[in-house]
């Protein structure tokens, strides 16, 4: 496979990652709603450090020891299916003021470091990640691929990905968008809830 035609396929296998529904897009949906359209857009960024790890430790070969590793590979899938439980017990608890929600917002929005967190553990915590990207340094980023080519994909992936939260955390918080979130808060937070823990409970049942 020549270098330019690598390149396309890792970075449309990621992009392909990145918009399919998950984890990631779940928590990045949320805060822009929740919060507001900075906060997704750092959580994005704390989604694409952890992929940055991801990349890392599959390049120096510990993603393989983690994907034979049983023992490494359920202390990873039960600490991130507990995160998820734990935001969506938060997200169930979530109670709706009666502060007009500009003035909520502003009072209660994360910080940025908050919001890097967050998106960070959700994505670096996510065992479906792992074993995505060692399938990509398995059957497309060969060993003899050279360093440099590394480089530039993982840099693409990276940015793709931040550049897609980006875009979600824009269209979510649209003022149409959040003059919908505001007349039925209660209703999205225990959807959002509902569907992180569902997502922590099926990551914590899944199998390799």
């Amino acid at each position: 496979m020549d270098t330019l035609t690598l390149i396309g396929t890792a970075a449309f296998l990621n992009l392909l990652a990145a918009i399919s529904p998950g984890p990631d897009f779940v928590m990045a949906v949320r805060n822009s709603l929740n919060y507001s359209r900075r906060t997704g857009i750092f959580t994005g960024f704390g989604i694409g450090l952890g992929l940055a790890v991801h990349i890392i430790y599959c390049a120096a070969g510990v993603g393989y020891i983690i994907a034979k590793s049983i023992v490494v590979f359920n202390i990873i899938k039960y600490l991130g299916a507990a995160y998820l439980i734990y935001m969506g017990i938060r997200s169930l608890m979530a109670h709706r003021t009666k502060i007009e929600i500009e003035t909520k917002k502003e009072s209660q929005d994360l910080t940025r470091m908050q919001a890097v967190k967050i998106g960070f553990l959700t994505n670096v915590l996510n065992p479906k990640a792992t074993m995505f990207f060692l399938g990509l340094f398995t059957f497309v980023i060969r060993p003899d691929t050279p360093a440099y080519v590394i480089v530039i994909i993982s840099f693409i992936m990276i940015m793709t990905a931040i550049t897609w939260f980006t875009i979600v955390a824009i269209f979510f918080t649209q003022k149409r968008i959040q003059d919908a979130y505001a007349r039925f808060e209660n209703v999205i937070n225990r959807a959002f809830g509902a569907l992180l823990i569902f997502l922590g409970v099926k990551i914590a049942l899944a199998q390799r």
